[in-house]
């Protein structure tokens, strides 16, 4: 028994064994999906049931529109796997709009609505296909799965269809996802390679949308490309999503939608799609919702934003090969010069071909030797032989040996009178084939410039209306904090030292958000910072909480303890910048007992004056002072403090607020993402205080008054000037006023002070802008107009020019409109006093 089990265990790991057929039959599953079904080859940038279903088309192809049924049906015939895949790949196929025009309903790729059922449907070959996919004579062809049919083994492709089209595909431990790129792109990239200059590709979808590709590192395994929808401002109550993310449907982003506001992500009353011609999902925000912080949430919590995740995999001489995309396009371009030169090969050759038939032609009727036909031989063999030799003293006027089968065709040709016409008209297509060969020759010679020749002449005759659709732009950072929605009530139990969301019948301390850090301190001198959630305890006698922000270097904490080993009182001012979450942090000398007298925590690093009332029973003299922190310098949250008495302390008692201690906030503008920002990123605008304003004026005409709240975004398109606001100044511009064909110049000051609404300031009309800006107390203009020899120079004073007025007014007339205009703004003492009125 013992044996025979012995003998079983060695046959199952042997070849013919279990083992060994798992292991082969695994292998050739893997090599089978990954050859045949998953990963499109190099070639021709097809997958196989995407060449068979053209190769059937190609078969069918007479000009006019095929049911997609019959396409399918025709397919199986090369294709082993059904009709539910091939009907799926021809859909796909349609829905590129490149290889296959189509008729009827055949889905919407960002509603993800399906096509209507293939018997409904019909397709045919575009002529771009038509074009450049095919060419019997170029295409090596194999049998297909049955016996009965050639296939094309790849199709002779002219163009970077992988790059145009995109694929995807999951293999056996292999996969493979490739981005579409702008057709328009692509040719003039495969351009650019042919006459050794660099390019850079990066992908476009057919969703359009917004794209940051600072990371697409060339389509190789590692890169990471972010894709947006176009959400815009239609009012402060109303946002208006005009595109869906590449792989999204507006069913799947609506869905996100909905799932972050019941999440509590962001606040939404209601969400509509009128989707039709153009993508229109209508989002209407909550009651007193800032649009800009939820543009910002819908980026960061739904499917608005997506990362891809490019991996470039292709097979290429029967084996998978993963490889950059500029690779894919110099080996496109390379295939298609190589099939270019196939092409005029044999066009050289069937030329040649011609001509050399053509000679004998007209040999044979002008010099008559077709009269040996008349002449009786015995047979028709030495007929043969007779032309032939009749032919003798003429072969170095051709270019090959007559053949056997040259003279039988001339001996076909009905014999009859010839006349000179047909001499003549037999020169004339001789010389015709001479200019044929000799240009193909030439191409042969210049293969480049044919090559780049034939990719001009496809741009020109299919690129048109297939412009790049997908904007690409850097993105910023979103701080999913920073734009989460207070979705959660916070509570705390001072005495048994709990917070969390679930105290709801302790102290209630604020609204936050999920994902908010919470920082709290004790009357033992402990600090701790959690996240947020049902209940934590921190310790007992917690005698501050609010939300954590990490690196905030202006929130000041001002405290007054007591060490519990020496009763001496110290006071230290500290910020919070960086911890360990859920570590409990000592800010007391650290010793038992010590307890805090006072703390207060003040979010513009203020200092305020306190009174420090002693212990009756003291020996102290003076049992009562002023405590001011403004004496105290800013330091680490571990620093011991100064000393504030030796004696011990009855009570601490605030006094009198005190005057921010720190510096104004620096602030910049980041005209790349128009942001405001801390971090020295774009133009620097200034130092602030608590309630100083920022002035914006948009190149539209209009201008507004704006706070320093970081979340806001601006956009940095239409943004002409920004700065600092001061009442005082007065604001100088020149706009364009389009209907009356004039510059206008005005001075005005603000007499608005409501924040974050735009007042307009030039002269109401269609497509008038503001063209210069400026706050300078003497503003000079200096101006070019014209071109060549009529171009004229200036400086104007504008306060010369326009007076001081409200800022409704339509201002004084500056000079006439031209679009080669060109202004700016110089010093006022390299004016010249005499040119104020130069462009009158």
């Amino acid at each position: 028994m013992a044996k025979a089990k012995k003998n079983i265990e060695e046959y199952e790991h042997t070849e013919s064994g279990i083992g060994g057929q798992y292991k082969n039959w695994f292998l050739d599953y893997a090599s089978y999906v990954i050859l045949e079904r998953a990963v499109p080859a190099i070639e021709d940038g097809l997958k196989p049931v995407q060449r068979r279903i053209l190769h059937a088309m190609k078969e069918m192809d007479d000009g006019r529109f095929n049911k997609a049924a019959n396409i399918i049906g025709q397919s199986m015939a090369y294709h082993p796997h059904g009709d539910a895949s091939i009907a799926d790949a021809l859909v796909n196929l349609g829905q590129k709009d490149l290889l296959v025009e189509t008729q009827g309903n055949w889905g919407d790729i960002r509603t993800g609505d399906e096509a209507a059922a293939s018997r409904y449907i019909e397709a045919r070959l575009s002529k771009f296909a038509l074009e450049v996919a095919f060419n019997a004579k170029t295409t090596d062809w194999a049998l297909s799965y049955d016996g009965r049919k050639n296939e094309p083994v790849t199709l002779p492709m002219k163009f970077p269809l992988l790059l145009a089209q995109g694929a995807e595909g999951i293999a056996v431990s292999l996969a493979t996802k490739i981005l579409p790129h702008n057709f328009c792109e692509l040719i003039e990239a495969s351009i650019k390679y042919l006459r050794g200059r660099r390019f850079e590709l990066l992908p476009d979808f057919q969703t359009g949308g917004i794209m940051d590709a600072s990371n697409y590192n060339d389509g190789v395994r590692g890169g990471k490309i972010r894709v947006r929808a176009v959400i815009e401002e239609a009012d402060k109550k109303t946002l208006v999503i005009k595109s869906v993310p590449y792989g999204v449907t507006t069913t799947q982003l609506m869905e996100s939608i909905v799932k972050a506001n019941d999440q509590g992500k962001i606040k939404i009353k209601k969400v509509t799609d009128h989707t039709a011609a153009e993508v229109e999902i209508i989002v209407e925000l909550a009651q007193g919702i800032s649009p800009d912080i939820t543009i910002d949430a819908l980026y960061a919590f739904t499917d608005c934003e997506v990362s891809i995740s490019p991996n470039t995999c292709v097979i290429e001489n029967n084996k998978p090969r993963f490889m950059k995309v500029s690779e894919l396009l110099k080996t496109s371009a390379e295939n298609t010069k190589e099939l270019l030169r196939r092409e005029l090969e044999i066009k050289l050759g069937e030329l040649q071909e011609k001509w050399h038939y053509t000679s004998l032609e007209k040999i044979f009727f002008e010099e008559k030797i077709y009269k040996e036909l008349e002449k009786k031989h015995e047979t028709w063999e030495k007929v043969l032989d007779a032309i032939d030799k009749a032919f003798v003293p003429f072969k170095k006027q051709l270019k090959r040996e007559i053949t056997r089968e040259d003279i039988i065709k001339l001996t076909e040709k009905p014999v009859r009178r010839i006349y000179k016409l047909d001499i003549d008209e037999l020169n004339d297509q001789i010389k015709a084939l001479e200019a044929d060969i000799k240009q193909v020759k030439h191409d042969l010679a210049n293969l480049v410039d044919y090559a780049v020749a034939y990719y001009e002449n496809l741009l020109k005759k299919y690129g048109k209306g297939r412009e790049r659709k997908t904007e690409i732009k850097l993105f910023d950072t979103i701080e999913a904090k920073a734009v989460a929605i207070a979705n959660t009530k916070l509570y705390v139990n001072r005495a048994d030292g709990f917070i969390g969301s679930g105290l709801k019948k302790d102290e209630f301390v604020a609204d936050v958000s999920d994902l908010d850090d919470i920082i709290a301190f004790t009357k033992g001198g402990i600090m701790k910072v959690v996240r947020v959630s049902d209940k934590t305890f921190i310790g007992k006698d917690i005698i501050h909480v609010a939300v954590f922000q990490k690196n905030d270097e202006r929130t000041t904490y001002n405290m007054i303890y007591a060490d519990g080993k020496t009763g001496i009182s110290f006071a230290k001012r500290f910020n919070v910048t960086g911890i360990t979450r859920d570590k409990e942090y000592d800010l007391t000398k650290g010793s038992e007992k010590s307890k805090v007298h006072y703390f207060t925590a003040n979010a513009n690093g203020e200092a305020e004056v306190v009174k420090v009332v002693l212990s009756p029973n003291c020996s102290a003299r003076i049992k009562e002072f002023d405590f001011y922190f403004e004496e105290l310098d800013i330091k680490g949250r571990g620093s011991i403090g100064n000393q504030v008495t030796k004696y011990p302390i009855k009570a601490v008692k605030f006094k009198e607020a005190g005057v921010s201690t720190l510096a104004g906030k620096k602030l910049w503008y980041d005209d790349q993402f128009g942001r405001l920002n801390t971090e020295e990123k774009g133009e620097y605008l200034g130092t602030f205080d608590t309630d100083d304003r920022i002035l914006v004026v948009y190149r539209d005409g209009y201008y507004e008054i704006t706070d320093q709240e970081l979340t806001q975004k601006l956009d940095p398109e239409k943004v002409i000037f920004i700065q600092k606001f001061d009442p005082a100044k007065i604001i100088s511009l020149v706009y364009a006023d389009l209907k009356a064909k004039q510059f206008m110049a005005k001075r005005f000051k603000i007499e608005t002070t409501t924040l974050k609404n735009k007042f307009l300031v030039i002269k109401e009309g269609d497509g008038n802008y503001i063209e210069a800006v400026t706050t300078e107390e003497e503003p000079v203009l200096a101006m070019q107009q014209g071109r060549g020899e009529q171009i004229r120079k200036g400086k104007l004073k504008i306060a010369r020019i326009a007076e001081v007025t409200g800022y409704r007014t339509v201002g004084s007339k500056l000079a006439d409109y031209s679009k080669s205009t060109e202004m700016e703004w110089v010093p006022s003492p390299a004016a010249n006093k005499s040119q104020t009125e130069l462009f009158e």
